[in-house]
């Protein structure tokens, strides 16, 4: 009996997700070393846990509001005023608690796309957004950006995607998998084209803290764009808090409302320990943040250097845990790189394509691991690379003989 005949067509048509394939096979594979996972090293701070701790003890183990507590909500809303100057003032209607950043994608989409409608994609982009739009039933349009444009998205991008069935665009800046970031002038840009069409900005911030030079910019903070974004932000990288899953949405509280409709009968409420963790996190959790950015900062730099002396060019990020270094110089694609690296050296990376086709020609590796762990993978990349240009040689070298000898 071919039981996959009752499955839906639009999970079937969805690949399982470039990323798991190369960790299921690291899982397995004694003394393998990962920088695939874009997860932070660091345990959440200790006042944060603490708290968390602490609420269950106190008895907090039944359903908040479907919105959230409201006390996490108001605090939500000081901590986007305090940190990037953007206004949610009627906190009760205008933010939402999700179960982590995730689940806030999958309802924006859910709440706002009807069957046909397309969404831009800029691409490389995180894996989740197109399969999200795939099962809300709208389409994906990809928008490919280029390592020379710093892998910011353009104008002169979109402008030739957008058609009358455009419902939304996604934007996710600072960006995984690339590190690219957006300042104020490159979203003039977008603003310009946005305006005044009828489109919806879904504004994935979740890296937002993780920004190294200059400050974050949001497109909400454009007072004519702030209707149309829906800004969806979390705790997971920021606060090293990827177990707790947690995350919010700010939006129009018509956007909220449609999206708490949603929420409320797939999820009910996000964890209630949680919830009280992150009112912590947001009140007294600043220094430890910069503790960690500062760190992320001296492995973004060493990283950097290394894979450009290594011969594999690497576009400097600004932002999240990642590096996308170019391994077009070795002739061979992404998937064979990170295939033969993981067998031959025991180093698991994730191949730029799992982003998207534009990622061909690049692979992603994070630097959310202790220096060590860095230095080692690199050392074991670094010798996979000078090997096989070596083998390359002396195979092109033997051709060139034979020819000769003919």
């Amino acid at each position: 009996m071919n039981l996959e005949r009752f499955l839906s067509r639009s999970v079937q048509s969805v690949p399982p997700s470039g990323i798991r394939k190369f960790f299921d096979i690291v899982s397995e594979m004694r003394d393998a070393l990962s920088l695939g996972v874009g997860e932070p090293d660091f345990v959440t701070p200790w006042s944060i846990r603490d708290m968390g701790i602490y609420s269950i003890e106190e008895g907090h183990t039944h359903y908040t509001s479907n919105y959230g507590l409201l006390e996490l909500r108001k605090e939500i809303s000081n901590y986007l005023k305090r940190r990037f100057d953007l206004n949610y003032p009627n906190y009760r209607e205008q933010i939402l608690v999700t179960v982590g950043a995730s689940e806030a994608i999958d309802i924006a989409l859910r709440s706002i796309i009807n069957p046909g409608d397309e969404v831009l994609i800029p691409e490389p982009s995180f894996v989740s957004y197109k399969p999200c739009t795939i099962f809300a039933g709208g389409i994906p349009v990809e928008v490919p950006t280029k390592a020379e444009n710093d892998f910011k998205l353009r104008a002169e991008d979109i402008i030739p995607k957008i058609t009358p069935r455009t419902k939304a665009l996604i934007l996710s800046y600072p960006n995984n998998p690339t590190g690219a970031i957006m300042t104020k002038e490159d979203l003039k840009e977008l603003v310009d084209v946005l305006k005044d069409k009828d489109i919806i900005v879904i504004s994935d911030e979740i890296y937002a803290e993780l920004t190294y030079e200059g400050e974050h910019v949001s497109i909400a903070n454009f007072p004519e764009m702030k209707d149309k974004t829906i800004l969806i932000n979390g705790f997971s990288k920021a606060f090293a808090m990827t177990g707790w899953r947690l995350g919010f949405v700010a939006a129009n509280e018509v956007f909220i409302k449609a999206m708490a409709k949603v929420h409320q009968y797939i999820i009910m409420s996000a964890p209630t320990f949680s919830q009280y963790a992150a009112i912590e996190a947001l009140r007294n959790g600043a220094a430890e943040v910069e503790k960690m950015k500062e760190e992320y900062n001296r492995r973004r730099r060493y990283m950097v250097s290394r894979f450009n002396k290594m011969g594999l060019e690497c576009f400097e990020p600004k932002g999240a845990f990642y590096v996308f270094p170019s391994i077009k110089s070795t002739g061979l694609s992404s998937e064979e790189f990170a295939e033969k690296l993981l067998y031959q050296q025991k180093v698991a990376v994730v191949p730029g394509t799992a982003f998207g086709s534009c990622g061909e020609g690049f692979i992603r590796c994070s630097y959310a691991y202790s220096i060590e762990t860095i230095k080692e993978a690199l050392d074991r990349i670094e010798k996979f690379v000078t090997n096989f240009k070596a083998s390359t040689q002396s195979q092109e070298i033997q051709k060139n003989r034979v020819v000769v000898e003919q």
